[in-house]
């Protein structure tokens, strides 16, 4: 019997989700900020009432963003305090890093891109690439606001968890100027308004 698209679908997305967690071998936090990731992007994609094909492509490029994360050296991403310059860049190639060790995967939606522009910023300040605007495909920007906030909220080795309510000031006071200005109202009116649309099974602000 001939799978039907939604089984593929839910077949590839449960192997990449298990490619995700190749990463706890590395880092524990970004396995489970990549699978929070998902979740939050793809809420705020059916918020946007976006294309249920682009959602599912995006549900791909989230779960897989910090790929490349698995490339760094341990002593940097676990290190209690704060990174020199130097460490800093070698962190940011991480983008980079993913796109390369994934690019050859035919995945039919662009989440090489996704990978690749997920750090990438309105006004051009963000990186590997430094392209502005709607330069960056709307899957990537979803992904940058969605990383804002549960990187924010989340414990990390060098500080505690922030409150949503910072991680929602910074949203609104870059709006438009490093997030898109459509995602970034979206996003809070799901924390204000529909924070129930987090499910609980899924959306975590810690990893395991």
């Amino acid at each position: 019997m001939a799978a039907t698209k939604d089984q593929i679908i839910l077949s590839l997305y449960q192997t990449v989700r298990t490619l995700s967690d190749i990463i706890k071998l590395k880092d524990s936090y970004t396995q489970g900020h990549q699978h929070n990731i998902a979740h939050i992007s793809r809420t705020i994609a059916q918020m946007m009432k976006l294309d249920s094909d682009v959602i599912d492509g995006l549900r791909i490029g989230a779960t897989l963003h910090d790929f490349g994360i698995i490339r760094i050296p341990s002593e940097i991403l676990n290190k209690p305090g704060k990174l020199t310059e130097q460490e800093y860049e070698i962190v940011k190639q991480h983008p980079v890093h993913g796109y390369q060790i994934l690019k050859n995967i035919n995945f039919p939606w662009p989440v090489g891109r996704m990978i690749l522009q997920h750090h990438e910023r309105m006004d051009g300040s963000g990186y590997p690439g430094g392209i502005s605007g709607e330069d960056i495909i709307i899957e990537a920007r979803i992904i940058a606001v969605a990383d804002v906030v549960n990187s924010m909220t989340s414990d990390r080795i060098w500080r505690p968890a922030l409150s949503i309510e910072n991680a929602l000031d910074e949203l609104k006071n870059n709006n438009s100027v490093k997030y898109d200005p459509t995602v970034v109202d979206v996003c809070i009116e799901l924390y204000t308004e529909k924070s129930h649309l987090l499910n609980n099974d899924y959306y975590r602000n810690h990893s395991n």
